[in-house]
């Protein structure tokens, strides 16, 4: 299953009210493999995803996702952190020897002590998350300057970044993957200099954490299999009405 949910709060960055309303658009999407379901006494862990070349995903990034899931009250998804599971499993999920498939996985619980060691952790799903922010554009020009009688700015400039990032799901239990989820934000800010400063600030990796977490709790919460029945009925019962 795959699913698309996109938002924009503005049409253009030229236009005043969208300075001041702060120029987003965001992107999610799903694709579930397993029913995932979790329980009171399991637990999740998000990892930095083994890369062969380039950077991986921003510690502050996992943190904040990490961090949005544990925090909601009863609502709550129990889980662990990087450095905890690293060091309860180590040197297993270490940057250079951590399992790149799950088909990996099942050899590496076949290890002595693995499987206990990961039963006691109570990680029952491994994120592996991937990604980052980057600037994707700019222009405009701003000067500021002193004087005697005091200081200011004049002028207008204006950047777009955009964050992206991929959590790839692996059920622990079943040693298989269980799905990925994915978010893409892009934000325009701006400073407008008229005496005073005036900055308008997209806070895109904010608002792609939020929207990561969010779907992330859909996902392991099982909603989209506990919508389903819903659903089947809701189209049963239109079909009827047009017999």
């Amino acid at each position: 299953m795959t699913r698309l949910d996109s938002g924009s709060q503005c049409a253009s960055v030229f236009t005043l009210l969208a300075l001041l309303s702060g120029c987003m658009q965001s992107r999610v999407e799903e694709s579930r493999e397993l029913h995932t379901k979790i329980q009171k006494d399991e637990a999740v862990v998000i990892l930095a995803k083994p890369q062969v070349e380039g950077a991986s995903a921003e510690d502050e990034f996992m943190h904040c996702v990490s961090g949005e899931l544990a925090g909601h009250g009863a609502g709550a998804i129990a889980t662990r952190t990087d450095e905890q599971f690293t060091d309860a499993l180590f040197p297993w999920f270490e940057p250079g020897t951590a399992p790149l498939k799950p088909e990996a996985l099942v050899a590496l619980l076949t290890r002595p002590g693995v499987a206990e060691k990961l039963a006691a952790s109570g990680v029952r799903y491994l994120v592996w998350l991937d990604g980052g922010t980057q600037k994707t554009d700019g222009g405009g020009s701003l000067a500021c300057g002193a004087a005697p009688g005091g200081a200011g700015c004049i002028g207008f400039g204006w950047w777009e970044k955009e964050s992206n990032y991929e959590a790839t799901i692996w059920d622990l239990k079943q040693a298989k993957s269980a799905g990925s989820v994915g978010t893409n934000v892009t934000g325009t800010s701006a400073i407008i200099g008229a005496v005073v400063p005036l900055p308008f600030i997209a806070r895109v990796e904010g608002t792609a954490c939020n929207r990561m977490a969010g779907q992330l709790r859909t996902f392991f919460t099982g909603s989209d299999d506990d919508m389903e029945p819903a659903r089947r009925a809701a189209v049963a019962q239109i079909k009827s009405a047009k017999k």
